[in-house]
């Protein structure tokens, strides 16, 4: 029986190992093995800058670990099906910068969301020496930025699908729900303004960074202009 991995791009296929794998210490904690924490989340996910649990690293490990098994299935999903398609058009290195690219960018809006939300309740992008509040709302929003941990490699995904939307536009898909194939021109986009809505909504019990998949998704879109980068004269509009 052939592997899966036999027909993959090179780059593609070490980044679904290499995210299974770093998945794989998460499962222990997730079945309570040792407890309810996990501190690979904790330890290798990323935090707003100005918390105490910050480090450097985890802008880029933060890539790579994720929140459940839907969490890595759809990521890796979507990188499985789009990721080769775009790295054939940009050659592996490229891709490799590109997806690390997006994933930084990704963070890098993130945290300006969360800087301006910071900003409105405190007057500064940090929390000063001698700041209260007795508001528990206000309590609760902070909490949530200094203590919560992003991860998943959503931000770098979103920017191979923007990539994929704009090399193969009119490649058509089938969506769920949907019982006729649309192109990629049109589904891409409107992906984009779901996350947008979702995004600037805040809805309660929603734990999913848009601006994150935003960031990376403008980074796609940026890199992919800038390095005049074309798809299939078949493909194209």
């Amino acid at each position: 029986m052939q592997s899966p991995f036999a027909n993959l791009s090179p780059v593609v296929k070490n980044l679904v190992i290499i995210n299974i794998i770093c998945f794989l210490p998460s499962l222990f904690y997730s079945h309570g093995f040792a407890g309810n924490s996990d501190p690979v989340a904790e330890y290798f996910g990323v935090y707003y800058f100005d918390s105490p649990l910050f480090r450097p690293w985890q802008v880029i490990t933060h890539m790579f670990i994720h929140g459940g098994w839907f969490h890595i299935f759809m990521n890796m999903f979507v990188l499985f099906m789009f990721g080769p398609a775009v790295e054939y058009i940009m050659d592996s290195r490229r891709f490799l910068a590109f997806y690390f690219i997006c994933g930084l960018g990704a963070i890098g809006l993130q945290m300006l969301v969360q800087a301006i939300e910071v900003h409105a309740v405190t007057g500064g992008v940090t929390i000063p020496l001698n700041y209260a509040s007795n508001d528990p709302a206000v309590i609760a929003k902070l909490q949530a930025i200094y203590t919560a941990p992003m991860v998943g490699a959503s931000g770098a995904i979103f920017g191979v699908l923007i990539a994929f939307g704009m090399l193969y536009p009119n490649v058509e898909l089938m969506i769920m729900f949907i019982p006729v194939p649309v192109k990629a021109k049109y589904i891409i986009p409107v992906y984009i303004l779901i996350e947008l809505s979702l995004g600037i909504g805040q809805f309660g019990g929603d734990n999913v960074a848009h601006f994150a998949h935003l960031g990376g998704a403008l980074l796609g879109f940026i890199f992919v202009k800038a390095w005049h980068l074309q798809g299939p004269r078949d493909f194209r509009s």
